[in-house]
């Protein structure tokens, strides 16, 4: 097969270039995507930004990108789950350092993606709308289902109350959600809300009737000057099943609130508090701005110790080496979505289509969006 277009990042913090890549022919347990669509997530940007005090195995030039949807091209020896032709939503694992590949990178026309993270898609879902699915769906999985985080009961296709692993509970098992509108809160809601869980959880005020549809019971602006006291009253008669916490400051204000609540006391932490500010630019700037992580970081530390709430960080490429990567992309979700009764969340961004669109998807991006993810048609 002929070399293909891809969208590289050439060299440290340089900027997306276009250009050509090898075609990579799958092996066991993976098939090659055509990529119809991809979306941009901020490690995108933060890669970019960061050079290699994040992902520092990657060498340059390297293809990046996580999520996306297409047509199967090619299926590996063995694979019998897919065949050429099928509609697909992929998780691509590329930037991970088990992997370290840019054949397993989304910003390109073929893309080599593991079985155990794509997902048939019907045709009623667009490749730009099935997109924005992969990445946040695997963090949010990861953080809910893990033996080592939450651990909480999969999600099941047939009402809870009915799922041979459901159980009975003399109070309502509750996850808190904080930062429910952003890509990983949408999943985490649907997600835990199939398994039988009820969500409280945080946004904007003009998303809440948004995650409510997602199934959200409780939504609380995050900019009250009450929305701990709040949220701590409407735990009151419920079972905390634990919290995870996307955005600044999540993970401080989800220990003020699960340190007073019944229950498990443990957050799945989908992201950092960066300063304000941003990264730097300069590296006379950069043992500033590591100071002043470090000491966020061990405040936040200090405070989960003092009010016994565990907290750890998630790793969403986790689902390409343990059960939980199945049990979502193959068990629960191909059904969820023919179904309806699993949306494909948040709604699509679409900036342009082509891949010389996708510098400008990361910068958007990067700006800050809500209740959107950034995609590219290509």
């Amino acid at each position: 097969m002929a070399p293909h277009k891809a969208a590289y990042i050439p060299s440290k913090k340089a900027r997306l270039e276009i250009g050509t890549a090898e075609y990579t022919h799958p092996r066991e347990n993976q098939i090659v995507v055509k990529t119809a669509a991809v979306a941009v997530n901020p490690l995108d940007w933060v890669k970019q930004d960061v050079g290699d005090v994040f992902s520092s195995w990657i060498k340059y030039p390297f293809i990046m990108g996580s999520d996306l949807a297409g047509e199967v091209f090619e299926v590996g020896p063995g694979v019998t789950r897919f065949k050429v032709g099928d509609r697909v939503v992929g998780h691509a694992v590329g930037m991970d350092e088990r992997s370290n590949k840019s054949s397993e990178g989304a910003f390109q026309e073929y893309t080599v993606i593991r079985t155990n993270l794509a997902c048939p898609i019907p045709d009623s879902l667009t490749y730009e709308a099935a997109c924005v699915l992969p990445l946040g769906l695997s963090t949010a999985s990861c953080g809910l289902f893990m033996k080592d985080y939450l651990a909480l009961r999969y999600p099941t296709i047939a009402p809870p109350s009915g799922s041979s692993n459901s159980k009975p509970v003399s109070k309502k098992e509750t996850l808190l959600v904080w930062g429910g509108s952003t890509s990983v809160g949408c999943n985490a809601i649907q997600l835990a809300t199939a398994a039988g869980y009820d969500v409280i959880t945080t946004a904007s005020s003009h998303n809440h009737e948004y995650l409510k549809k997602l199934g959200a019971i409780a939504v609380y602006d995050y900019k009250s000057p009450t929305v701990i006291a709040d949220i701590t009253a409407a735990f009151k008669d419920r079972l905390s099943v634990g919290a995870i916490a996307i955005g600044q400051k999540s993970v401080g204000f989800c220990i003020d609130i699960l340190s007073k609540c019944q229950g498990r006391k443990f957050i799945a932490q989908a992201s950092f508090d960066w300063p304000p500010s941003g990264f730097p630019q300069g590296a006379l700037d950069w043992p500033a701005f590591s100071m002043r992580m470090g000491t966020s970081m061990m405040s936040l530390k200090a405070k989960s110790a003092l009010k016994r709430v565990q907290a750890k960080f998630i790793w969403g490429t986790d689902n390409m080496a343990n059960e939980v990567g199945k049990a979502i992309y193959e068990d629960f979700l191909p059904q969820a979505l023919r179904d309806g009764r699993f949306i494909a969340a948040p709604e699509p961004l679409v900036v342009g289509k082509g891949l010389e669109h996708i510098q400008e998807a990361m910068d958007i991006n990067k700006k800050g969006v809500s209740a959107k993810k950034v995609v590219v048609a290509i």
